[in-house]
């Protein structure tokens, strides 16, 4: 007997403390706190990675692009500090990685004009802002990884699912990757079909996925050049030279793609769980495996911003010519309707 069979039970039973928590938010018996800051909130229906930290980054630039003043407000999954924490004041980066958690620490990094929060409770992340930045308050708040975070409510709720996992949608935790029953879906106002790397596999997938009535936009993932991590240059791997990948990150197989549409030969890999802290022990593993063959070390932007905290980590990475590669959000579909949504937000 398998172990997801094994599971199922206790998934069934996940499954239905999900619905009555959602039933009981639907019918007003939980409160939701409004912000009067509008709110956009960008989140999964499964465990693992979407696609969903570029997308906010995607957003957060369109708005800052349209002379908006943007926050972002995320849990900061990994970080060793707790409660309400300010990552960056919009100019100033005032915490690392280990203090606001890798992605949070990125988008902060790739967005310098905004504020940025960490806290498990985003609704006190709000309010504190709010205290914090009264004489310059932005004019929306992005929430980073909220979609089941029902204790503020949100003016937009946009849902990434992965298309190159379409079986994340079939059972729920523990034995799936179901955060909540699929028709939780009823909840979005546009749903963001991401990572496409197969369109007979998507195409199968949006028309499941319309079924619930939403808007459907197809996205990819688009790799920039590798950058060495000494700073010194950027561009591709010298020609011919092969690469050892590795990475903490909730869906590995993304990463590879990427790097192939990037031009990288990868011939051997190392995989960590997501948002796991580096060792010295576990660096000097890679570098040593790399040098035994030849290969250079590449990693994610996000495994990079987690390494880059712990300096002497930074050093021997950056001595072994370590690389990582920036990939950003791009639309197959026109981008009109998401654009429509996220500027009727902030004009209500």
């Amino acid at each position: 007997m398998s172990s997801a069979t094994l599971l199922r039970p206790a998934a069934a039973l996940y499954g239905m403390v999900m619905s009555l928590r959602n039933r009981l938010y639907d019918r007003g018996i939980f409160k939701s706190w409004r912000s009067p800051i509008p709110v956009v909130s960008v989140g999964n229906i499964t465990t693992g990675g979407t696609g969903k930290t570029p997308l906010v980054d995607w957003i957060v630039k369109f708005y800052a692009a349209s002379g908006i003043a943007t926050a972002i407000v995320s849990r900061g999954y990994g970080r060793r500090t707790k409660g309400v924490q300010l990552v960056s004041d919009g100019r100033h980066i005032l915490l690392g990685s280990r203090d606001a958690g890798d992605e949070t620490a990125m988008l902060a990094a790739r967005n310098p004009g905004a504020i940025v929060v960490v806290a498990e409770n985003r609704a006190e992340g709000v309010q504190f802002l709010m205290r914090q930045f009264a004489g310059r308050l932005p004019g929306v708040i992005v929430l980073d990884d909220a979609f089941q975070h029902r204790k503020i409510a949100r003016d937009l709720d946009i849902v990434v699912v992965n298309a190159s996992a379409p079986q994340e949608l079939d059972a729920m935790l523990p034995a799936g990757r179901l955060r909540e029953p699929l028709r939780g879906l009823d909840r979005a106002d546009l749903v963001i079909l991401g990572k496409i790397t197969d369109e007979t596999q998507a195409n199968k997938l949006l028309a499941r996925l319309k079924q619930f009535g939403k808007p459907v936009l197809r996205s990819r993932i688009k790799p920039g050049p590798l950058i060495k991590v000494d700073g010194t240059q950027s561009g591709a791997i010298e020609h011919g030279k092969k690469a050892l990948a590795f990475a903490g990150i909730g869906a590995p197989a993304g990463f590879l793609h990427s790097l192939e549409a990037a031009g990288v030969k990868v011939t051997a890999t190392k995989f960590f769980r997501d948002h796991k802290p580096y060792t010295e022990t576990a660096i000097r593993s890679i570098i040593g495996e790399a040098k035994r063959q030849s290969l250079v070390p590449v990693t994610t932007e996000k495994d990079w911003f987690r390494i880059e905290d712990e300096p002497e980590l930074a050093e021997l990475l950056a001595e072994a010519g370590c690389c990582y590669l920036p990939i950003e959000q791009e639309f197959i579909d026109s981008t009109a309707e998401l654009e429509r949504r996220l500027m009727g937000v902030v004009k209500r």
